[in-house]
């Protein structure tokens, strides 16, 4: 990996910063810049993985995801009223019950306009979730996972890798089928492929299911049927104040009680998987340490996050630029200059050789 020293942690955090601040504006030229930050960052730090490599199908879905949301503002209406008529579409009329609905009809710039923020917005999210993907090993951050979440953990692993390797193993097949002359398409060369296809995916799953068993995989220590369920209360309160408090820091009117709520979820829940752990003792094989360079790519994601939060409170009109009437958006100066903070990581977290993955 070409930074073994930044936990993947910490890279998760930093992209989910950034994701916060996207939610905070609808401003296309800070939600560029966002997306810039992102991609500068991943091509610099990102190593040599095939698991790094899943940004640029991120960047595809969220150019997909806005060219939808188009789509849908064309082909439905939108919203916002507009003056300024680019088409007049056949609108298809609807049954009274259907009223508020509309298929056609006009097409404004203003209502082209506001999808495009509205869709951007969403498309700049996906890409810093892309970003952690490419940036923290899936290896090491199961590793770096509590007791307590570690056996699900293990089995979204276990299903994420097993779609890859289904489709090296058809691939594999149906060029050995090439070379021997025999169909490799149609309904009979599938046929053909598909069971020593479920027949390798079979012995892959006894060999893991052995592995694990002879780990230790699944034992659990002995605990008080009290902390069971004070565990059970705490993780399952916490994850509802995350919740409540993750809606209300994205909706105008739970500003007050949003992020209360949810430090107060996230500490009920910390308090939980610390107490399920406990269940599930078990050793970790030279584990990842947050060290200072980890504390700082965190820190950017956090402070760019809280920097647009700010903004967005103390300058809404700069972050949400109307679309009625049309106007150009303007960049404002020092949102623009937060957002930079989150090019920090590129400096403290340099490209490093590779090294094979460590077992976890």
């Amino acid at each position: 990996m070409r930074d073994a020293g930044v936990h993947p942690g910490a890279w998760w955090l930093w992209a989910l910063g950034l994701g916060t601040a996207a939610t905070r504006t609808t401003n296309p030229l800070l939600l560029g810049l966002l997306l810039a930050v992102s991609a500068y960052v991943v091509t610099t730090c990102r190593p040599d993985a095939p698991w790094s490599r899943s940004y640029s199908a991120f960047l595809k879905l969220a150019l997909a995801v806005l060219v939808v949301r188009l789509v849908f503002a064309v082909v439905l209406g939108s919203p916002v009223p507009g003056a300024h008529v680019i088409a007049t579409l056949p609108e298809v009329p609807l049954p009274h019950w259907a009223q508020g609905i509309r298929l056609g009809g006009r097409v404004t710039a203003e209502g082209l306009l506001f999808a495009f923020y509205d869709g951007l917005k969403l498309a700049a999210l996906l890409v810093c979730v892309g970003a952690a993907n490419a940036l923290a090993s899936p290896t090491r951050l199961l590793k770096s996972l509590p007791g307590a979440l570690y056996e699900m953990g293990v089995a979204v692993v276990v299903a994420l890798t097993f779609a890859p390797n289904l489709v090296a193993d058809v691939q594999r097949l149906r060029a050995a089928r090439r070379l021997r002359g025999r169909p490799d398409r149609g309904v009979r060369g599938l046929l053909q492929v598909g069971l020593p296809v479920l027949e390798g995916a079979l012995e892959r799953s006894v060999a893991l299911a052995a592995a694990m068993d002879a780990r230790g995989y699944g034992r659990t220590a002995d605990v008080p049927a009290g902390i069971r369920r004070t565990t059970a209360a705490l993780t399952l309160g916490g994850l509802l104040g995350v919740c409540a408090g993750t809606y209300g820091l994205l909706t105008a009117e739970g500003e007050v009680y949003g992020l209360p709520v949810l430090l107060a979820g996230l500490a009920a829940a910390l308090t939980g998987l610390w107490l399920g752990g406990r269940r599930t003792p078990r050793t970790r094989y030279r584990p990842d340490r947050w060290n200072g360079r980890a504390c700082l790519v965190a820190a950017s994601g956090a402070g760019v996050a809280a920097l647009l939060t700010l903004a967005a409170s103390a300058d809404p009109a700069a972050l949400h630029p109307g679309v009625v009437p049309l106007t150009a958006p303007v960049l404002p100066l020092w949102p623009a200059a937060a957002v930079l903070v989150g090019l920090l990581p590129a400096f403290v977290a340099p490209r490093e050789p590779d090294a094979p993955e460590e077992p976890s």
